[in-house]
Protein backbone atom coordinates (compact mmCIF):
# COMPACT_ATOMS: atom_id res chain seq x y z
CA UNK A 1 0.00 0.00 0.00
CA UNK A 2 1.35 3.58 -1.06
CA UNK A 3 1.49 5.97 2.10
CA UNK A 4 -0.54 9.20 0.36
CA UNK A 5 1.60 12.04 1.44
CA UNK A 6 -1.02 14.89 2.99
CA UNK A 7 -0.97 18.27 0.97
CA UNK A 8 0.10 21.29 3.76
CA UNK A 9 -3.13 23.95 3.56
CA UNK A 10 -3.00 26.71 4.52
CA UNK A 11 -5.45 29.58 4.64
CA UNK A 12 -5.69 32.99 2.14
CA UNK A 13 -5.35 36.14 4.99
CA UNK A 14 -7.69 37.75 2.38
CA UNK A 15 -10.91 35.32 1.64
CA UNK A 16 -10.27 32.96 4.71
CA UNK A 17 -10.16 30.03 1.79
CA UNK A 18 -7.72 27.32 2.41
CA UNK A 19 -5.60 25.72 -0.30
CA UNK A 20 -2.45 24.22 -0.69
CA UNK A 21 1.08 26.18 0.06
CA UNK A 22 1.94 25.77 -3.86
CA UNK A 23 -1.54 27.61 -4.64
CA UNK A 24 -1.06 30.67 -2.62
CA UNK A 25 1.63 33.63 -2.39
CA UNK A 26 3.71 33.95 0.47
CA UNK A 27 4.55 37.17 2.56
CA UNK A 28 7.13 37.33 5.49
CA UNK A 29 7.96 39.76 7.79
CA UNK A 30 11.76 38.70 8.75
CA UNK A 31 13.14 39.56 12.04
CA UNK A 32 14.30 43.31 10.87
CA UNK A 33 11.18 43.88 9.86
CA UNK A 34 11.40 43.71 5.94
CA UNK A 35 8.40 42.42 4.70
CA UNK A 36 8.85 40.83 0.88
CA UNK A 37 7.50 38.26 -1.79
CA UNK A 38 8.62 35.04 -0.76
CA UNK A 39 9.03 33.02 -3.94
CA UNK A 40 11.30 29.92 -2.65
CA UNK A 41 8.59 29.62 0.23
CA UNK A 42 11.53 28.58 2.63
CA UNK A 43 12.60 32.25 3.89
CA UNK A 44 12.85 32.69 7.82
CA UNK A 45 10.41 34.69 9.39
CA UNK A 46 6.75 35.09 9.95
CA UNK A 47 4.46 34.06 6.70
CA UNK A 48 1.20 35.11 5.71
CA UNK A 49 -0.12 33.19 2.80
CA UNK A 50 -2.67 35.18 0.36
CA UNK A 51 -4.37 33.76 -3.20
CA UNK A 52 -2.68 34.53 -6.38
CA UNK A 53 -5.68 36.72 -7.29
CA UNK A 54 -6.03 40.51 -7.79
CA UNK A 55 -9.08 40.37 -6.44
CA UNK A 56 -7.64 38.67 -3.43
CA UNK A 57 -4.13 41.06 -2.62
CA UNK A 58 -7.24 44.10 -3.56
CA UNK A 59 -8.92 42.88 -0.54
CA UNK A 60 -6.25 42.80 1.49
CA UNK A 61 -4.85 45.97 0.87
CA UNK A 62 -8.90 47.70 1.77
CA UNK A 63 -8.92 45.64 5.09
CA UNK A 64 -5.48 45.93 6.11
CA UNK A 65 -4.93 42.33 6.20
CA UNK A 66 -0.99 42.23 6.09
CA UNK A 67 -1.51 44.67 9.16
CA UNK A 68 -3.34 42.49 11.23
CA UNK A 69 -1.56 39.31 10.30
CA UNK A 70 1.85 40.77 10.92
CA UNK A 71 0.95 43.54 13.68
CA UNK A 72 2.16 46.06 12.20
CA UNK A 73 1.61 49.22 9.99
CA UNK A 74 2.56 48.14 6.12
CA UNK A 75 3.62 50.92 4.04
CA UNK A 76 1.49 50.68 0.46
CA UNK A 77 4.86 50.03 -1.25
CA UNK A 78 4.71 46.90 0.05
CA UNK A 79 0.91 46.28 -1.23
CA UNK A 80 1.91 47.65 -4.78
CA UNK A 81 5.38 45.41 -4.86
CA UNK A 82 3.05 42.49 -3.87
CA UNK A 83 0.75 43.61 -7.26
CA UNK A 84 3.13 43.82 -9.48
CA UNK A 85 4.86 40.52 -8.55
CA UNK A 86 1.64 39.47 -9.45
CA UNK A 87 1.47 40.88 -12.54
CA UNK A 88 5.18 38.93 -13.20
CA UNK A 89 3.52 35.77 -12.50
CA UNK A 90 1.20 35.68 -14.76
CA UNK A 91 3.15 36.25 -18.14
Amino acid sequence: MKKVKKVPQRKCISCQDRDSKKELMRIVKNKDGEIFVDKTMKANGRGAYICKSEECIKKAIKSKALNKAFKMEIPDEVYDSILSELDSDDK
